[in-house]
């Protein structure tokens, strides 16, 4: 999978420094060796020397001791996660130099490598140090977490204008922060020669501008701050260069700064170096700056105080086959035609409503020097809502609800709110006919119970002969009702549907006090008996008993092609009564063909 970091594990690290240890040498890597081809594709750099620094990090068994020297091997472990697992990394201590001077990521302190040490490791795991050029923020800090990133595009939310949506961004900023997360923002460079030019305001185009801190800042000195309680969004970042800063409102010399207290500003941190670190108000911040990604820690422990995810990690495949149905590379929405020849994955919303957090990650294509710099695929996808007992793919297009956007990212995601029921994702990749390995995840406040869809229809077994097998497949969709029976003294009712057919049945959720319930639920039958019929009933939710308000009975022939209809209810045996009132909006799909529906 990563021929340069495969090697080496945590095992593997801990008997190569023993091994250097013992022999007392420094550990060379032959993997990922001190030369050009470390550092890039193909081309050259004159003078550079590969060095070993004199500080070590002090972290744990990594760690220098001056009264041990002699158990320093030149040796380092780390950890990325990579496509649904944490990938061990294994590197010596030289670091490329030109004139004295370290090439790539150094610290302003002289003597700490730590960054250096671990840009070398993701450089390994890359290919070389070039393949980190012009890489995607977003995905490195999956890679360097495990997290899920959420991009955000400002402009294009109109953030600085729209203050209430502002103010929920920044709530959920703060609340990725306090909770580990980690959170860039960036101004968009249009050519290359935008890249890295600075604006009047201080700010540079871009550069990945790291956040620090996310605050809301309180005004006012002594009590009176403290009863008007006013405060502040504000955000604190740093330009990676460590110099070159916003000087705007809130800058580190600002007069703005006047109106906080001595101990507010303590608590903030304020300086006034040139360090690359300063505060700016959310406001400014969505003004200025056009890109924000936020890398959410999920948290799956259910001994946490905090908000605790449920998990749900599939492994799938684009792959290509003569054969529609057994073809797995359909290509996106717009391609109507191959569209649902993609991997299917169903998952249940248990709740009247939940918020759900969706990521899909194409397999890594830079995993060779020699290789080269690979590309990744245009990916995204589509959730459509379907019926509530849907077990097979799809093969009609049906309700969309949400789509993620489509580009050229190792890692999409998407956060949406949906309704009790039954949806099924489709990742594609944006073109038909391209092929790839992906890993989706799907995280919820209860069990989604997600899985893939992988047949077409029932299988037949030996006892396909004896019991029958499927003749006609319908679906049925309940839209709505009308004029139901009052059922307490404020004139409502709390009614749901049942649909019945061959022994199988759905329920739908219950309407709270309503006579003019707003359905919208889906069956799905696959019938055995095409003359007999599928059965809709109305009831109404009690504490004691539930009580039956009505039915209708459909005949699902496949040869009536029924778009919407309206019936009226009728009592069990599907007789008139007198205490039978109201209607009922139905539409009614069969056919002959199982994999039509």
């Amino acid at each position: 999978m990563f021929s340069s970091a495969k090697p080496y594990g945590n095992q593997h690290f801990s008997a190569l420094k023993k091994d250097c240890q013992r022999q007392k040498v420094l550990f060379e890597d032959p993997l990922f060796p001190a030369t050009d081809d470390s550092l890039f594709y193909k081309s050259r750099l004159q003078g550079v020397q590969w060095k070993r620094p004199n500080v070590i990090p002090d972290w744990k068994e990594q760690e220098w001791n001056a009264e041990k020297p002699e158990n320093y091997a030149g040796i380092f472990h780390f950890q990325f996660w990579r496509f649904g697992d944490w990938v061990d990394v294994v590197i010596d201590d030289r670091l490329p130099t030109l004139h004295n001077q370290l090439i790539y990521c150094h610290s302003n302190a002289k003597n700490e490598f730590w960054c250096a040490l671990v840009e070398k490791a993701y450089a390994k795991l890359s290919g070389c140090y070039e393949a980190l050029d012009g890489g995607n923020t977003a995905d490195a800090l999956v890679d360097f977490t495990g997290g899920v990133s959420e991009p955000i595009d400002l402009i294009e939310g109109n953030y600085v204008n729209d203050e209430a949506k502002r103010n929920l961004l920044f709530e959920r900023v703060l609340k990725v922060h306090n909770r580990g997360g980690l959170i860039s923002s960036s101004i968009k460079a249009t050519t290359a020669a935008d890249m890295e030019a600075r604006l009047g305001c201080g700010l540079v185009k871009g550069h990945a501008y790291a956040v620090t801190d996310v605050r809301k800042v309180r005004l006012g000195h002594g009590l009176l701050a403290f009863f008007k309680s006013e405060k502040l969004d504000m955000i604190r970042l740093r330009n990676p260069w460590g110099e070159r800063e916003w000087n705007g409102p809130w800058s580190d010399t600002s007069e703005e700064w006047q109106k906080v207290s001595k101990s507010e500003r303590e608590k903030l941190g304020m300086t006034v170096d040139d360090d690359g670190e300063f505060w700016m108000t959310f406001e400014d911040f969505c003004k200025y700056f056009t890109d924000i990604i936020k890398c959410r820690l999920i948290n799956t422990s259910h001994l946490s105080i905090h908000k605790t995810w449920e998990e749900a990690v599939m492994r799938g495949a684009w792959t290509r086959h003569d054969e529609p149905l057994k073809n797995r590379s359909g290509g996106c929405i717009n391609h109507k035609a191959t569209f649902l020849q993609n991997p299917q994955y169903v998952f249940d919303v248990k709740k009247a409503e939940d918020e759900v957090l969706i990521s899909i990650q194409q397999k890594p294509k830079r995993t060779s020097r020699k290789e080269g710099k690979g590309e990744n695929l245009a990916i995204g996808f589509e959730i459509q809502k379907v019926e509530l007992n849907r077990n097979y793919r799809m093969h009609t297009v049906q309700q969309q609800v949400a789509t993620s956007v489509y580009i050229n990212s190792r890692s999409i995601f998407l956060r949406t709110d949906l309704k009790e029921g039954r949806y099924v994702i489709i990742p594609t990749t944006f073109d038909p006919g391209h092929v790839g390995e992906f890993l989706l995840r799907v995280f919820t406040d209860v069990p989604a119970d997600c899985r893939e869809l992988t047949l077409d229809e029932p299988p037949r077994t030996c006892w396909s002969g004896m019991c029958g097998y499927p003749q006609v497949v319908s679906q049925v969709h309940v839209l709505a009702a009308a004029g139901l029976k009052n059922q307490d003294s404020q004139g409502g009712a709390d009614p749901y549907v049942i649909i019945k057919c061959e022994g199988n049945k759905i329920r739908s959720s219950v309407q709270k006090n309503t006579q003019a319930p707003e359905f919208d639920v889906k069956g799905l039958f696959y019938r055995k008996k095409a003359g007999q019929p599928i059965i809709v009933q109305v009831w109404n939710h009690n504490i004691i008993s539930d009580e039956f308000l009505g039915q209708v009975a459909l005949t699902g022939d496949p040869d009536d092609h029924l778009s919407q209809q309206t019936l009226h209810l009728q009592d069990k045996g599907n007789k008139k009564s007198s205490g039978i009132s109201g209607s009922i909006a139905v539409r009614l799909l069969s056919s002959n063909k199982l994999t039509n529906v």
